[in-house]
């Protein structure tokens, strides 16, 4: 056991209705609504400071802008590796903490199990981070060589090489973030994220644009600044999780130094497919971005603005998604797996039920939305205005596939599957939208609204296969619980 540790906290029963005694449909939506709203938020907040620099970059030059989301979407094409095993720490800390809630679970090492989870991940995500760095030191000559103009390549390898220090911290907060989902306790996670917004916002600008006689970094400053807010998001969470009487007492970094081989093993083998599936996920709207910069700086921009918008709306989903690996995951770890499939089901309507409603909003608002990111004084803007609305037109018809297939997504990882998952996600991805979207872009004139038509499709594949995934096991997991109990 590790020294200076509890060897068992006190079992705060779980939030809403416990896996011990499942509850009905209408009670555990409000366990998931619980949950996940804190957890949406916090994902809105994190993704507020991608907003932000979007905005203020866009007032600054719309070449600042298109520069910015190519280095963005490379820098998170790099580091899904770290980021994937940093979210694998969800389920095995939900299921481990599940354990607890069986009869006479609490003495069987849950907690000092939580703590090496968290660990692992930890672990796993320091030594993703090390080539993920190597890469992103080399994005203006790796951009280079994909075909982009090199004024958006040299701001583009600025940006980034202010924005990669934050990996570190960023992937920490979301272990940490993991920790607090496992105990039902999203909170602290959420007020870090909504202060990192106001530090970002005020940092930003004084960093890009200056004060006084100082002319400011430009492009430069928006990444230094993300940075440093990552870091003290992370400080921040880990003050907050030390001075609360019931986490503070699990004392996740205890001997940190010491790696567990068998925790590690299992961050990995569920990790890495977290890993594939985002590369996929991310690499196909990455690849659009760089399809883009074939097409000038207003189709990357007008790119830019679409895709900041719908990734916005993607919070929400993403954060039920959360909800549901961690319901579902503490279900299992409990045994309860009728209950295990019920969360993920109602997440799942949850999460289309919100999808549906942005869905709406986009299509009737997506000329107001374009033109506010964008400077009314570039000439260039007019035209990234018009295109973007286009494109957000096409985001809008997309919403519901993609709430669907991030909700079953992260159902899924609550049974701790995630290999099948990333196959599928290359398949609907790689195998259909992509190849579709050029195809329309390309030969059949249809330019960048061709690319995003094809996202759109591929999406849709992905949501339905994931459903159908989601059915079959949680179905499984069900009968195979009904028979260890004959």
């Amino acid at each position: 056991m590790d020294a200076g540790a509890p060897a068992h906290p006190p079992v705060r029963p779980l939030a809403g209705p416990g896996p011990a005694a499942p509850a009905g449909w209408r009670a555990e939506a409000w366990a998931i609504l619980r949950l996940a709203w804190p957890l949406a938020l916090t994902n809105l907040s994190q993704h507020v400071l991608a907003v932000t620099d979007a905005l203020i970059l866009g007032r600054l030059s719309t070449e600042a802008l298109a520069a910015a989301t190519l280095g963005a979407n490379l820098y998170w094409a790099v580091m899904a590796a770290p980021l994937g095993t940093a979210l694998a720490a969800t389920p095995m800390l939900a299921q481990a903490r599940g354990t607890g809630q069986r009869p006479g679970g609490a003495g069987r090492g849950w907690v000092r199990q939580m703590r090496r989870d968290a660990r692992s991940a930890l672990w796993a995500s320091l030594a993703l981070l090390l080539p993920a760095l190597l890469v992103l030191w080399f994005a203006e000559p790796l951009l280079l060589r994909l075909g982009q103009e090199p004024g958006l390549a040299s701001l583009a390898g600025t940006y980034v090489r202010a924005l990669m220090w934050g990996l570190l911290p960023f992937c920490g907060f979301i272990v940490l973030r993991g920790f607090l989902a496992a105990m039902e306790r999203p909170g602290p996670a959420l007020w870090i994220a909504l202060a990192g917004i106001l530090v970002n916002a005020g940092l930003g600008w004084l960093l890009v644009f200056g004060a006084g006689d100082w002319p400011g970094l430009g492009i430069l400053g928006a990444g230094l600044a993300s940075t440093l807010v990552n870091a003290a998001m992370l400080l921040g969470l880990l003050g907050l999780i030390a001075r609360d009487r019931q986490l503070g007492r699990f004392r996740l970094l205890g001997r940190f130094w010491r790696p567990d081989p068998a925790r590690l093993r299992e961050v990995l083998r569920i990790g890495l497919p977290i890993s594939g599936s985002m590369l996929l996920e991310i690499g196909v709207f990455s690849a659009a971005a760089l399809a883009m910069g074939w097409f000038g700086a207003v189709a990357v921009a007008a790119h830019a603005v679409a895709l900041q918008v719908a990734a916005t709306t993607f919070m929400v989903p993403m954060g039920i998604g959360q909800a549901a690996t961690a319901r579902v995951g503490l279900c299992i770890g409990a045994g309860a797996a009728g209950a295990a499939r019920r969360a993920g089901w109602v997440a799942i309507a949850l999460g289309a039920g919100f999808m549906a409603a942005m869905a709406l909003l986009l299509l009737a608002l997506a000329g107001p939305i374009a033109r506010g990111f964008l400077g009314a004084g570039d000439p260039a803007a007019t035209e990234a205005a018009a295109l973007g609305a286009v494109l957000l037109t096409v985001a809008g018809v997309f919403q519901l596939a993609d709430g669907v297939q991030a909700v079953a997504a992260g159902a899924l990882r609550g049974l701790k599957h995630t290999r099948v998952p990333m196959l599928l996600a290359g398949l609907g991805y790689w195998g259909l939208g992509m190849p579709v979207g050029l195809l329309l872009a390309a030969r059949l004139g249809l330019g960048p609204v061709g690319l995003w038509i094809g996202l759109a499709a591929g999406l849709a594949c992905v949501a339905l296969l994931m459903l159908r995934r989601w059915r079959r096991l949680s179905e499984a997991s069900l009968d195979r619980t009904a028979d260890a109990r004959a």
